[in-house]
């Protein structure tokens, strides 16, 4: 179980491989260290989320899942709520959003770091503004051969992609080019 300290003392000892990631580590840092309630969707203007890069054993596959909000496939992840244990959320959102009961981290540590900007939008009938998701990313392996299935509400779909096909099979072209490449070169 990490703690909101292990969690910034982790997101400080992390190596940015980019300047994007040097920039949003200081910009995660600065908002974890002036905002007691960062890890809750209450604050409007940004919240702490979790993500996993999934790949099967292999490295062979990657995990996407169509985004019905988004409108896109993406990796699996969600909001912290309340949690301080990032890597715990984005394990469970795992095993949520796929339907995989066996989601284990692929190694110990941050995988990446990055601010994602969420445009305004509606959400189970109500209005959700404009803000930022602080997420870590995680890197974490489940069998590609378990079945796997869409979480209503969330997704449409789920599917196993080859690492260059999942890049591709994204509509956002700022993920495209800026996290889903960074997370396949890594």
């Amino acid at each position: 179980m990490s703690t909101r300290a292990q969690l910034i003392s982790e997101i400080r000892a992390y190596v940015p491989v980019n300047e994007q990631e040097a920039r949003d580590r200081e910009t995660i840092l600065m908002c974890l260290e002036r905002f007691d309630d960062v890890f809750e969707r209450t604050n409007i203007l940004c919240h702490m989320t979790a993500s996993a890069w999934t790949v099967n054993p292999a490295r062979t596959k990657v995990l996407m899942a169509y985004h019905s909000i988004y409108d896109s496939w993406a990796w699996l992840g969600g909001h912290a709520d309340s949690e301080t244990d990032l890597a715990a959320v984005a394990l469970r959102e795992v095993m949520e959003e796929s339907g995989i009961a066996r989601v284990r981290l692929a190694r110990d540590g941050i995988y990446s770091i990055e601010v994602l900007t969420v445009d305004g939008h509606e959400k189970r009938g109500s209005y959700v503004a404009s803000h930022l998701h602080l997420n870590v990313t995680y890197l974490a392996e489940a069998d590609d051969t378990c079945p796997v299935r869409p979480r209503e509400g969330e997704n449409t779909a789920v599917r196993w992609f080859t690492p260059e096909d999942a890049i591709n099979a994204s509509t956002e072209s700022w993920f495209r080019e800026r996290i889903y490449s960074k997370l396949v070169r890594k």
